[in-house]
């Protein structure tokens, strides 16, 4: 069955391995049937930055509002980034501050201290980069930024993670593991 698949390249370089899994699963899911669209945060315009929480509106840029129809249009969200410090790019963390915002990703209840979650229907994949061995991540760090992005950001929008890859460590990886990877990418994108 078809799917409108939306694809988050949070990597803020063109040139990275996070965009080379993301061009091999957009490949595949295309090839396999899916409408494609890709959101490439490094080519966006916005300020990343929530200036004021959401004590006051600040407008979205052109850029954020036609991500927001993006998102709107998609069955199934694919984040791809890398693990940085433990925890997202600060790119990718800007810009679901901008746009994830009340009313639309969510929306507070009066007397109820959980909102309602106004993106259910939508599943999502994740692809992860990291310098760090992904079991050490897991099970010494406790995976701080994969549990940020599934449980307290998709899942608390309506978002259902159904898989997360995760690569590394990335740093002197061979191209033969790299090839490999981008393998996997591919399969999953067939799912």
């Amino acid at each position: 069955m078809s799917k409108r698949v939306l694809v988050i390249l949070g990597h803020p370089s063109a040139h990275s391995f996070c965009s080379a899994l993301s061009d091999c699963y957009v490949a595949s899911a295309t090839s396999a049937g899916h409408e494609v669209r890709v959101l490439r945060l490094g080519a966006l315009r916005f300020d990343p930055v929530l200036h004021e929480g959401y004590r006051q509106v600040q407008p979205l840029e052109p850029d954020l509002l036609n991500a927001q129809a993006d998102i709107t249009w998609a069955e199934h969200l694919v984040l791809v980034f890398p693990i940085w410090w433990g925890g997202v790019p600060a790119l990718l963390k800007g810009f679901l501050d901008r746009v994830l915002l009340p009313g639309f990703a969510f929306k507070y209840q009066k007397g109820n201290p959980f909102p309602a979650k106004l993106l259910t229907g939508r599943t999502a994949h994740l692809l992860v980069t990291m310098d760090t061995p992904p079991w050490y991540y897991k099970w010494v760090y406790r995976m701080p930024g994969l549990n940020q992005i599934r449980k307290t950001t998709l899942a608390f929008c309506g978002i259902k993670p159904l898989a997360t890859l995760t690569f590394g460590p990335l740093l002197d990886s061979t191209p033969a593991k790299r090839q490999t990877w981008l393998q996997h990418a591919r399969a999953l994108a067939l799912r």
